[in-house]
């Protein structure tokens, strides 16, 4: 069979897939049914040994809940990463029931609730502000409180990174403050009762070009810096963002990682050193941590052909993948690398579309594939399941049960 890098991360040695040492048969069986989802924990820990190997000894690596907010997932990542950030009170509940510092957690995203930001205030969280108005909303809720509230400024860049999945800066944005907003928005602060950190930037996600990504993380030190001599407080932390993407499709190249390491360490020693001083610094990653770590396991519950045409209907579909669907993030819809969990070493014989159970065509997981003859009672596993997976589908839709998730 043709193996896409992402395969080959996982166990092939036999007929059947196997993750975190275990055949997905028998995986199946201790999830209790099909569909589920089941991330190696191995994999994961591998990428964070890998990045903590080639960015700067000064980068402290931050893990994006919202990639994958699963409870064992992010309290294995506290383990092996320096801080977290969150984009609601749930996630934040997530990050907190782990032994990560209060401290180290940060809050982002436009119109976070009252009760939200009283939540984080009280926890004494990092609250990324996105707005004026929000800014006032925090003074008031931490004078209620008696209680000083952590602030950084999430500031929407005014440059466009090219190559990204997802712009989130740059132009019109319900993210962040304009870069050319933030000094006069400081000097209203300066009167107010805040402790203020530093800046975040997050210009955009999935983004596979390395040379790009140099570029954007010395365009955002450049643009942090210079809004660091508005600041009227010391800036103790500034947060690039990251973006690293993950080769999805048969034609993507893996990201040049020891690239942007070398870019990243220039930029430390020669710039924020000698700019800041000891202010951290911090790499914001989700996806990149945990994506190629996850499978989605769905079952063949039936197989067609119509006018010609063969399709494997599964137990699964988008309201569990959504991303794999093509309907999260794509333009023109490619599919994800799956297979057939029980045939790995069988050649591809047949061309054929695997269609989920819901009353829908857009619920498509692959579409004229080629793989080994399967038969209903097969599984089918499908790749780069780690990060925006079961969160970011429609699980309500049409009513099916949950799948189960596992951390192996």
């Amino acid at each position: 069979m043709t193996v896409h890098p992402t395969i080959a991360m996982f166990d092939l040695n036999g007929p059947q897939l196997m993750v975190g040492g275990l055949p997905v048969g028998q995986l199946a069986e201790r999830a209790g049914s099909t569909p589920f989802f089941v991330y190696d924990r191995q994999l994961i820990t591998a990428r964070v040994e890998t990045l903590r190997s080639v960015l700067p000894s000064g980068i402290r690596l931050s893990y994006a809940v919202k990639a994958n907010p699963m409870p064992a997932v992010v309290q294995h990542l506290a383990g092996l990463v320096d801080a977290f950030d969150v984009a609601s009170a749930f996630e934040m509940k997530t990050a907190l029931d782990t032994p990560m510092r209060a401290s180290d957690v940060s809050f982002a995203g436009p119109g976070k609730t009252a009760a939200e930001l009283a939540q984080a205030i009280a926890a004494g969280v990092t609250i990324e502000m996105e707005s004026a108005n929000e800014a006032l909303r925090i003074v008031e809720i931490g004078g209620r409180l008696g209680i000083r509230p952590r602030v950084a400024l999430r500031v929407n860049p005014d440059f466009h990174v090219k190559g990204s999945g997802m712009r989130m800066g740059g132009g019109p944005q319900q993210f962040g403050i304009d870069a050319e907003q933030v000094p006069q928005l400081l000097d209203k602060l300066r009167t107010l009762d805040l402790e203020f950190l530093g800046f975040h930037v997050f210009a955009g996600s999935q983004n596979l070009h390395a040379e790009i990504l140099c570029d954007a993380l010395a365009s955002s030190v450049a643009l942090l810096l210079q809004l660091a001599e508005s600041a009227p407080w010391p800036v103790r932390y500034i947060n690039l963002g990251g973006g690293f993407g993950i080769p999805y499709f048969e034609k993507d190249q893996p990201l040049d990682l020891p690239r942007i390491g070398v870019r990243l360490g220039e930029l430390m020693d020669r710039v924020i050193r000698q700019r800041l001083g000891d202010a951290r610094v911090v790499i914001e990653l989700g996806r990149y941590l945990v994506g190629e770590a996850g499978v989605y396991v769905t079952r063949i519950v039936d197989r067609k052909v119509s006018r010609g045409k063969t399709y494997l209907v599964v137990d699964g579909g988008l309201h569990h993948q959504l991303a794999a669907s093509g309907n999260f993030g794509q333009v023109i819809r490619r599919n994800y690398p799956l297979a057939v969990a029980g045939r790995m070493q069988e050649p591809e014989l047949e061309s054929v579309s695997v269609v989920g159970c819901l009353c829908t065509p857009l619920d498509l997981l692959g579409d004229n594939i080629m793989l080994p003859r399967a038969e209903i009672g097969d599984l089918i596993a499908v790749f780069h399941a780690g990060a925006y997976g079961l969160s970011a589908s429609p699980t309500a839709f049409l009513g099916h049960p949950a799948p189960v998730e596992l951390l192996v």
